[in-house]
């Protein structure tokens, strides 16, 4: 079976949450047999103020350090995994974002949260950066989410958010491929949001079609998973997918989330990238954040 996975990019600062992003990034690197490419940014924008040489040189220093680091973590748990380490200058998302295009790597893993001050990289606001603007799928792992062991990492059960719309789709593919790949199991979730039309005359009409409506996606993504020999269960939830997303993952123990980072707007649909954004931020499982524009695994 050849590999949908090849390469996996992990930036890193150094920070705590780096390294989160990290050890789940290596284990899913050994899981499916991806090569590991690590990256550290010195922030080309700190040279044009008062930084001497010396302040450079200690930065650059911090960036080898931060990258050996992650290589030696890789070898400890799998001497198989293939490791390169890159230094740049650069602004951190764009660096990132150039890096995995040029070198056509397949997911970016990082943390959502790193150090603060001048002389280190903000992973927080350059995570959202890169999810905004990336081509290639992000394994967001946030600040709330536990750290196991690197061999303690678990992808037994994913919970994959939908809404139907072309984002939701591609991110549906790239669920069940991992799953088939990981040997995981799927959990559809459509989340039918009423809040806007509460206290229209039609809302009870309009709440059994949104309901017809998130049973017939729900039975697509099943039966795309029994295409794959995937199990594939589903719920409808009532409620604003941002705070039921993270409310389902962490009440139903799920070990990561899959779900597209644009969507669509209008009655009954939400739009999936404000929303993976908070998802993001709010939930205590990784999540796996794939664009419209993610080539199809």
């Amino acid at each position: 079976m050849s590999r949908f996975i090849e390469s996996i990019l992990i930036p890193t600062d150094g920070s705590d949450g780096a390294l989160a992003g990290a050890g789940r990034g290596i284990a899913l690197a050994s899981r499916i047999d991806a090569d590991v490419h690590v990256l550290s940014i010195v922030e080309s924008r700190l040279r044009a103020g008062d930084l001497d040489e010396l302040d450079l040189q200690s930065l650059e220093e911090r960036a080898e350090k931060a990258v050996e680091e992650i290589a030696r973590l890789a070898a400890d748990h799998d001497e198989e995994i293939a490791v390169t380490t890159t230094i740049r200058k650069g602004t951190p998302f764009q660096s990132i974002r150039e890096y995995a295009t040029r070198r056509e790597i397949d997911v970016i893993v990082m943390g959502t949260k790193g150090r603060t001050g001048l002389d280190r990289v903000l992973l927080g606001s350059v995570t959202e950066n890169v999810l905004r603007t990336a081509r290639t799928p992000v394994l967001a792992v946030p600040p709330n989410a536990d750290e196991p062991a690197i061999d303690r990492v678990r992808f037994d059960r994913f919970l994959l958010p939908t809404d139907g719309s072309d984002g939701a789709t591609i991110a549906a593919e790239w669920g069940i491929e991992l799953a088939d790949r990981l040997e995981s199991s799927i959990h559809a979730l459509y989340s039918v949001d009423m809040g806007p039309f509460a206290d229209v005359p039609e809302a009870d009409d309009l709440l059994e079609a949104l309901e017809y409506r998130a049973e017939a996606v729900i039975d697509a993504v099943r039966a795309r998973g029994e295409d794959a020999g995937v199990g594939v269960s589903g719920s409808i939830v009532t409620g604003s997918p941002i705070t039921e997303i993270p409310t389902y993952a962490t009440e139903n123990d799920v070990d990561g989330i899959v779900m597209g980072t644009h969507g669509r707007t209008g009655i009954g649909q939400w739009f999936l990238g404000s929303v993976t954004e908070n998802v993001v931020r709010q939930a205590e499982v990784p999540v796996f954040c794939v664009p419209v524009s993610a080539k199809h695994p």
